[in-house]
């Protein structure tokens, strides 16, 4: 028994060790937003569980075969007030958690920006076999399996497929939005602070599912300018024969950069069927986007 208290705090000490680099340790508004509403939920959920857990031991405990004070009432057949009771709680608390998820999900509408006194940084999302490619279209870079932002600047996401069903999802920044061949999907994003996050796909897609996992750099502004300068004097150019070759399947890639990027390349993905076609098929897609 001396060992009881020690196993419980190891116990303990485990569970919530769990709990850092996730959705309960929030670094920005969005992720804030929706372990504020986990909360609620589980709050507004434990006001009938907790309850309800108390009346079935006092139950128990009061119609033991020892007790002679409780009445047997065989004949029992209906009771408005026990009625009232039974269904007007659930009610209730089925009202409560559908109108925290009801204002919660037009709060944080994953296509509603972030409000900032500052512009957003755009980037465009493609996921890929079993790797991530973020475009920075307005500094004119990419990477893979690494995005860099500023710390404190909302992130404007636009995000796609090459083809396989994807789910973007960074659990401290908040959102989990899925990406789909031929489909844009929006996410809006910000960290408070500066670190490392932890990003990955939390949908499988196949054999290299396990790679796919990509770290968040929030960073701050001028350290952010320095990385885009560095991006663009080193590396190759993201080209629709680069972009082909990155599509095939690979696993584990480690993260690089793309020094530029051709127009409209990620506008290409998007309207191109599968990349079976090769650079071919986005080559052409560019061009009568251009002519």
């Amino acid at each position: 028994m001396r060992y009881g208290p020690l196993a419980i705090v190891l116990v303990t000490a485990v569970t919530l060790g769990g709990c850092t680099e996730g959705v309960l340790d929030p670094q920005g508004p969005i992720a804030a937003a929706e372990r504020l509403i986990l909360f609620n939920s589980l709050g507004i959920m434990l006001a009938i569980v907790i309850p309800t857990i108390l009346a079935t031991l006092a139950v128990a405990f009061w119609f033991r075969s020892s007790n002679w004070r409780a009445r047997y009432l065989p004949d029992f057949a209906y009771s408005g007030r026990l009625e009232m009771l039974v269904w007007s709680i659930p009610a209730m608390t089925v009202l409560l958690v559908g109108g925290v998820a009801w204002v919660g999900s037009h709060d944080l509408d994953p296509r509603k920006p972030v409000s900032a006194a500052v512009d957003p940084v755009r980037v465009q999302v493609v996921s890929l076999d079993w790797k991530w490619l973020f475009i920075y279209p307005d500094q004119g870079i990419a990477s893979v399996n690494q995005l860099t932002i500023p710390v404190g600047t909302p992130v404007s996401f636009e995000l796609t497929s090459s083809g396989v069903m994807n789910s973007f999802w960074v659990p401290q920044l908040g959102g989990q939005i899925y990406t789909m061949a031929g489909m844009t999907t929006r996410l809006h994003l910000q960290a408070d602070h500066l670190g490392t996050y932890r990003g990955a796909s939390a949908n499988y897609s196949g054999e290299g599912f396990a790679d796919m996992r990509f770290n968040v750099d929030a960073v701050p502004a001028e350290t952010f300018a320095q990385w885009v300068d560095a991006a663009r004097s080193a590396g190759p150019v993201l080209d629709a024969q680069a972009y082909a070759d990155l599509a095939k399947p690979s696993k584990a890639v480690a993260p690089f950069t793309y020094r530029a990027v051709a127009p409209d390349l990620f506008t290409s993905v998007l309207s191109s069927t599968m990349q079976a076609d090769g650079p071919s098929q986005l080559t052409s897609v560019a061009s009568q986007r251009t002519e």
